[in-house]
């Protein structure tokens, strides 16, 4: 786990800033109008969540829109974690690199040093970014700057997912892609190893579904075929 804001001394300057608040990494940007068409989907997850993301991603068609993954491990295992999904799935499962651009049946993980976010390029279009700034709820990477990121940037072509974990990273993030125009899912209690992010965000009315970790690979492959169709 990331180390509290209070081991970041140096850091005075943040005191004024709640560390449960993804300000300290990224503004949020209300009303702004997605840059890019392309669907991007965001899941953040943690306590039971390596297991839950096996379950998920292995599920999953090889034509899947790019996903970005925020799971709290440390940064040691990271890399063999994407390693080990990579061999087990259609997608390509990767650790995450800053500036890579999103591509379609891939999946980045973000690497247990580093915030992960999406961030524009003239050239390109979206593309990874890292950031190794302060934790946020006491977590870096956070679940809350992943889906800030995606709200600003990404809007109503993102699908959120929540993921069974301790505490309340990613609720607040959840609401904020809601309220940018997104689609969001959150795992139900009954499949959950800890239900405490799914509730927090349910509990803000962040998740337009609540389903079985079972089902919602299924409506992930169903959501991304009703984008791709309408774009």
């Amino acid at each position: 786990m990331s180390p509290p804001l209070s081991a970041n001394p140096d850091k005075s300057a943040l005191n004024v800033v709640p560390s449960n608040s993804a300000d300290i990494i990224l503004p949020r940007v209300a009303g702004r109008v997605p840059l890019a068409r392309q669907t991007v989907i965001a899941i953040g997850s943690s306590t039971g969540g390596t297991e839950a993301l096996r379950v998920l991603l292995s599920a999953l068609p090889a034509d899947m829109p790019p996903i970005l993954i925020t799971q709290h491990m440390p940064e040691m295992f990271t890399k063999s974690f994407a390693a080990r999904l990579d061999s087990l799935c259609k997608l390509t499962v990767k650790e995450a690199v800053d500036g890579e651009r999103l591509q379609p049946g891939t999946v980045y993980i973000a690497p247990g040093h580093s915030h992960l976010m999406v961030k524009p390029t003239p050239t390109i279009g979206l593309c990874t970014a890292l950031s190794s700034g302060p934790p946020v709820n006491r977590h870096r990477p956070s679940v809350d700057v992943l889906f800030r990121s995606a709200a600003n940037l990404v809007g109503r072509n993102c699908i959120g997912v929540i993921l069974t974990g301790m505490g309340r990273d990613g609720a607040q993030g959840l609401l904020e892609l809601k309220e940018a125009g997104a689609y969001n899912i959150a795992q139900d209690e009954q499949s959950c190893v800890v239900f405490g992010m799914p509730k927090e965000a349910i509990a803000l009315g962040a998740a337009h579904e609540v389903l079985p970790l079972a089902a919602i690979a299924g409506r992930l492959a169903q959501l991304a075929v009703q984008r791709a169709s309408t774009a």
